[in-house]
């Protein structure tokens, strides 16, 4: 048996306790969260998609065996190529935050791409990188284009809308210029080759002055023609400056790091390659209004020199007898000022004089003294006249008490009554009222009239009357 050695302290280790505050606890775990679950991508199908009137984006990703709830900010959901639908099954990138509130943890999502297409993106990142490795994406490299070119040349479809809206800004901004037209396929089986074709011509040739690429908007592999490198080494081998225009303004390809300048759509290629007449116009009407007032100050400055030729002494002497007499004004405003300024400190002296004597025959403090005696001896009459009142009213309550002690009403009260005779005279017995006599009986409140029937007299004792 494996024999084990207890050491023992004179004093407990007791370990440090430290508190967390919740706001504390929930900011620690959100930092790991950020730094180990970054930019991270997810797979699964999308469900209880809610837009909410703030524009931020709630729904839950699923798979077989768990889920997660998602969070796509106003912002990023602007960006979104693709929207999220229910049933969708998709590639989300983004983090896990933490929501404080309920305590719970979930994806925030910044790039939402439906499944399939991330072998794609990867491609496409993977070509984005090695190229900008090699310098292809470098400001310095970027060639600028000409000020007013009068030979354009453009790779795009012969058909649809792309080359009639670019011809038709064109001849709107700036009639007269040429355009010359490379037919290429911009989607599909040989649209590479087409474009690789087109600008290696326009190359070649010299005929143009820049070079644009064009296409409309689409799916990512509808534009993936221009995420291929024989596309982009092509536009940076060009000799001529080019310029490209592919799909919407939130579509990006590799031909926009590669080319000399990004145009947000086509239409917009066609009015930032070339300027409107007018603005020409305007400018060479600048120009000249600028030359008309530089000859026009120049002439201003030559008059000037010669009138200063002519008149500077006299403007000089002007000046100085003008400065004399100022001078002299201001030393006369000044000895004003300080005598405005004794004159008003004696008559301050003397108001405060006439103030301290007429405080000595101020009547105020006398009159308060006299109200304040007149205000005691009334409060002291009126404690008298109270004191004497209660006295009074005492006694009153204690002759009043040893009245009603006397009161006769008050035995009425208790059942009794008074007799009286005919002539109103108290009888005391019944031989004072002989059979009968009408009598009247005084109660407490009321009376009565009665008369005698019958009378029991008491036999008076003989013992009684002997004594």
């Amino acid at each position: 048996m494996e024999q084990f050695a207890l050491s023992f302290t004179s004093e407990p280790v007791i370990p440090e306790r430290r508190v967390f505050s919740l706001r504390e606890l929930s900011d620690a775990i959100r930092g790991t969260l950020e730094r180990g679950f970054t930019n991270i991508w997810l797979s699964g199908e999308i469900s209880g998609t809610r837009l909410l009137p703030s524009g931020h984006c709630y729904f839950t990703l699923k798979d077989s065996e768990a889920q997660i709830k998602c969070v796509c900010w106003k912002l990023s959901y602007w960006r979104l190529k693709f929207k999220p639908k229910d049933g969708v099954e998709v590639l989300v990138r983004g983090r896990v935050d933490i929501y404080e509130q309920r305590s719970e943890y979930q994806f925030v999502v910044e790039t939402i791409e439906p499944q399939g297409h991330g072998a794609l993106q990867i491609a496409f990142d993977q070509l984005k990188s090695r190229l900008l490795k090699e310098g292809l994406f470098e400001a310095s490299g970027k060639r600028p284009l000409p000020r007013f070119p009068l030979r354009i040349g453009i790779v795009t479809a012969p058909q649809g809308a792309v080359i009639r809206d670019f011809v038709e800004i064109l001849s709107r901004r700036f009639p007269g210029l040429h355009v010359r037209l490379f037919p290429a396929r911009v989607q599909g089986v040989g649209s590479i080759e087409d474009v690789c074709r087109g600008i290696q011509y326009f190359g070649r040739t010299g005929w143009a002055q820049v070079v644009v690429i064009a296409r409309g908007g689409g799916s990512l592999e509808d534009l993936w023609t221009f995420n291929e490198e024989a596309v982009a080494r092509a536009i940076a081998d060009s000799p001529v400056p080019v310029v490209s225009a592919i799909g919407h303004e939130t579509d990006v390809t590799i031909a926009d790091f590669v080319a000399d300048l990004r145009a947000p759509t086509p239409s917009a290629a066609a009015e930032m390659v070339v300027c409107t007449r007018q603005e020409v116009l305007d400018r060479v009407a600048s120009l000249q209004a600028r030359m008309t007032q530089l000859l026009r100050y120049r002439l201003a400055t030559l008059a000037r020199r010669l009138h200063e030729q002519a008149i500077d002494r006299a403007t000089t002497l002007l000046h100085r007898s003008l400065s004399r007499r100022l001078q002299r004004v201001d030393d006369a405003e000044e000895r004003l000022r300080n005598a405005m300024r004794r004159q008003l400190a004696g008559e301050e002296k003397k108001r405060r004089a006439l103030e301290e004597k007429l405080r000595y025959f101020d009547l105020r403090p006398r009159l308060r003294r006299d109200r304040e005696r007149l205000t005691y001896g009334t409060a002291l009459l009126e404690s008298l006249i109270k004191a004497s009142l209660n006295k009074r009213c005492q006694r009153y309550e204690t002759l009043d008490a040893k009245l009603s002690q006397l009161n006769p009403r008050l035995v009425l009260a208790r059942g009794y009554a008074i007799v009286l005779n005919p002539g109103g005279e108290i009888l005391k017995t019944a031989a004072q009222a002989p059979v009968g006599t009408d009598l009247k009986l005084l109660f407490e409140k009321d009376a009565l009239t009665a008369r005698v029937l019958e009378a029991e007299l008491q036999q008076r004792d003989p013992r009684s009357a002997a004594e």
